[in-house]
């Protein structure tokens, strides 16, 4: 699978921790940076190149890593045909259900909260579940494509 991933500062570790990762189980990887750590820049600069690749490349999925995930999602979210949602630890359930019921195309994780090995499993686990494909869940989705 294409992955396209992008993170700033408060990311940038987690984000150079998990490249190795997806290309371990055999996905094409897409940095989008940060490049290089830079305590002062500004996560929509790396997060939109992200969105903007999944929206255009429907077949692929994003991972965007920022201190919390939330502002993260939020600059995402503004991309037409994004659906990103966010996990900063807990239950995996949250991101399954964003797959199954959301159809979710880009995974928001809060570094601050979320460990390498949790990350690396709860993307694993994302990656992997499908979308249910339920008419209610493609109709509430279809709706969200008409704004």
């Amino acid at each position: 699978m294409k992955i396209f991933i992008g993170s700033d500062h408060a990311g940038f570790e987690l984000k150079e921790k998990l490249l190795p990762f997806f290309r371990a189980e055999g996905h094409e990887v897409e940095d989008m940076g940060a490049h290089i750590l830079e305590a002062l820049d500004d996560y929509p600069d790396f997060i939109r190149p992200v969105a903007e690749a999944v929206a255009k490349d429907t077949q692929s999925r994003g991972i965007i890593i920022g201190g919390s995930g939330q502002g993260e999602a939020i600059c995402a979210n503004r991309v037409k045909g994004v659906r990103a949602a966010v996990y900063y630890g807990g239950p995996f359930d949250i991101a399954v259900l964003s797959r199954e019921h959301n159809d979710a195309n880009i995974l928001s994780l809060g570094a601050r909260f979320v460990d390498e090995d949790e990350a690396r499993e709860v993307v694993r686990v994302w990656l992997e579940t499908a979308f249910s494909g339920d008419e209610r869940h493609a109709r509430r989705i279809a709706k969200l494509d008409e704004f």
